[in-house]
């Protein structure tokens, strides 16, 4: 399922898409509305629910990345890339980019690429390596790729860029997908 949506994540915002053989999901919407159906739900949804999964739901919920102005603009199964424009609040006594924030980037775009399918995945690791500063005003890209899946443990990569393509960071991400029940068995 590919999607891209033009509006930040956060509560009342989201764009739809149907994937093949998918109901149309929501990407950055209320978290009061059904990712599989569109349709509502109760305020005390829990994600991996059978009526709230994947990353559409995921975003729906994300307080984080809806506060940062986390954008999702690309979405697929094992990929997304995600976008934020730094703000001065988001900057650290140097006047840089606080480094916690181009990792909550690189963070939300790798959990959106491990629940792309509609699985409830949680990090199990994740480093990241700063490679280059940013300052208020930059908008930063994650994009973030599966590199490996077996079983329900996954690896994928995320590399952040600035506005003129430059690396300003590399992450690596370590999935486990959660059972049925919602554990890590």
């Amino acid at each position: 399922m590919a999607t891209t949506p033009d509006r930040a994540a956060g509560p009342g915002t989201g764009a739809r898409s149907a994937g093949p053989g998918t109901a149309s999901s929501v990407v950055g919407s209320s978290a009061t509305e059904s990712a599989t159906s569109g349709s509502a739900t109760t305020g005390s949804s829990v994600i991996g629910s059978s009526d709230v999964t994947g990353a559409a739901a995921m975003m729906a919920a994300d307080q984080a990345s809806a506060a940062a102005g986390v954008r999702v603009v690309e979405l697929s199964d094992g990929h997304a890339v995600a976008t934020m424009t730094v703000r001065g609040d988001m900057t650290n006594g140097h006047q840089i980019t606080h480094g916690g924030y181009v990792f909550l980037l690189a963070d939300t775009a790798f959990a959106c690429a491990c629940n792309a399918s509609g699985s409830v995945t949680v990090a199990a690791g994740a480093d990241i390596t700063f490679l280059s500063a940013t300052r208020a005003g930059d908008v930063l890209t994650a994009t973030a790729d599966r590199r490996s899946e077996r079983g329900r443990s996954g690896v994928y990569d995320v590399t952040v860029t600035d506005g003129a393509g430059a690396v300003v960071a590399e992450f690596r991400g370590r999935s486990r997908r959660l059972d049925a029940r919602g554990g890590r068995g």
